[in-house]
This record gives structure tokens, C-alpha cells and sequence, in this order.
């Protein structure tokens, strides 16, 4: 077993990464994309609210799922690497995130925001933050974290932190949704290799049962063009905070 600490998470290339994972839209992402739209739309939230979005890495499209109902989204990121490359997004992020704004907009609610790159770069920012070790002081009203929890160590006591350590960032009662790769054996980002822990979704099960209320549990296989090799499909969790 490997740690977290165990890789240089500073020397992630956050372009490389980008480009194989997030260049085109998939159809796995606009399955997840629908799903948290409508999901987001569902709710009653008050005006202004502050989002999180944990791990953010190179990919923008939580907080893009986010920004109609947000004044603020804090985007928390470990890795230097994907901090200079956030802080380059927000000035005007690359033209890959039109397509998946498209299907956000589908519904009138993100149709409301004449600009999303103007609007993420006035509503988000980016902080350095370790969700293993870090402790808020401050909670926000709704949260997601993609692809975090089960990506950053071989641990399983690590994976529950990082899950624990989310729901801890929100105030009870606040939608989240959380995503995974389902049965991973870890991924290659320009010839170094990162960690994952093996997850199904009896192990999302469980693991929400503490910490959320009216789960949901979406499962999307790897269909005829999986991304990588070495994982099973992918896990989409939604409900609220207990």
C-alpha cells in the first residue's frame, strides 16, 4: 500500500492530463454533466451561496455546474502544478469547456449567465488545500468533488478521510455530489504513475451512509471507448450532508 505522501503531487503535468481526459467531451462526462445539472436545478437555494469544489486538478466543469447558483466557488487544489494552471484558467479558460457548458445550458437556468468565463472569473478562486490534513473554519452551502477520494492513495483509511473530510467543508443539509473511479488500479500522467484505491459501489455505499442523507448512487460503464485502461466504469454520489 501507498500513501498519499508517498508521490509528488507538484510535479503532476496538469496540461498532459487535460488533454487525455478533458480535450472532448465524452459520453461518460455528459452523462455526469446531466445528471449534476438536473440534480442542481432541483434545488432551492438562496441567492449568492458559496460553493467548494475539492481536487479540482484540470477539471473545470463541477464549478461550471456550480456558477448559476453561486456568488462565490472556492476551488481547493493540492498539487502546485494544477494551482498555476487553475489561476491560468480562471483569467479565460480554453475553449474544450464550451462543449461542456452546452449541456449545462440546456437547461434556462445556465442559459441566465450570459458569460461563464467572465462569471467563473469573477465568482471563483483558487486555494491550496490538502483535504488529508487541512481543517476549514468556515463551511459552504453546497460542494462537489470529482474523482478525488479514491485517486490520491492506495489507502483505504486515507479514501475515508478525504470523503469525512469533504462533508466537513459543508454545512448540514447541503447538496453534494461526488464521483469515482469504479475499480481502478491507478493512472500514468506523462510517464509517472499516481494512485488508486479499488472501489465499487458497496464500498460508496457504505462509506456515504455516515455522512449523507437521500443518496444516490449512478453507475456509468467504460462502454466502447474507455479512457484508460485499468478501471471498470464510473460512480456518480449525490445527496445532502448530514
Amino acid at each position: 500500500m501507498a500513501r498519499n505522501t508517498a508521490y509528488n503531487w507538484n510535479s503532476f503535468a496538469p496540461e498532459d492530463y487535460l488533454e487525455h481526459n478533458y480535450a472532448t467531451l465524452r459520453d461518460d462526462d455528459r452523462q455526469i454533466l446531466q445528471i449534476i445539472r438536473d440534480f442542481f436545478c432541483r434545488q432551492s437555494f438562496d441567492p449568492g451561496v458559496r460553493g467548494v469544489d475539492v481536487g479540482t486538478g484540470t477539471n473545470l466543469y463541477p464549478a461550471l455546474a456550480m456558477l448559476p447558483f453561486c456568488g462565490a466557488i472556492s476551488l481547493l487544489e493540492h498539487s502546485e502544478a494544477n494551482i498555476g494552471w487553475l489561476k491560468g484558467q480562471l483569467v479565460e479558460y480554453s475553449a474544450n469547456w464550451n462543449a461542456f457548458w452546452a449541456v449545462l445550458a440546456e437547461r434556462e437556468v445556465y442559459c441566465g449567465v450570459p458569460s461563464p468565463r467572465d462569471a467563473l472569473r469573477l465568482r471563483a478562486d483558487v486555494r491550496e488545500w490538502d483535504i488529508l490534513k487541512d481543517v476549514a473554519q468556515e463551511r459552504w452551502d453546497v460542494g462537489t468533488m470529482f474523482f478525488v477520494a479514491e485517486s490520491i492513495t492506495t489507502v483505504r483509511a486515507e479514501f475515508s478521510a478525504a470523503l469525512t473530510g469533504f462533508c466537513r467543508l459543508l454545512k448540514p443539509g447541503a447538496p453534494f455530489v461526488v464521483t469515482f473511479m469504479e475499480k481502478s488500479s491507478g493512472y500514468d500522467v506523462k510517464g509517472q504513475h499516481f494512485p488508486a484505491l479499488s472501489v465499487d459501489q458497496d464500498d460508496i455505499d457504505r462509506e456515504l451512509a455516515g455522512l449523507g442523507n437521500d443518496l444516490m448512487v449512478h453507475r456509468f460503464g467504460v462502454g466502447d471507448a474507455p479512457l484508460r485502461t485499468g478501471y471498470s466504469g464510473m460512480l456518480l454520489a449525490h445527496g445532502y450532508v448530514k
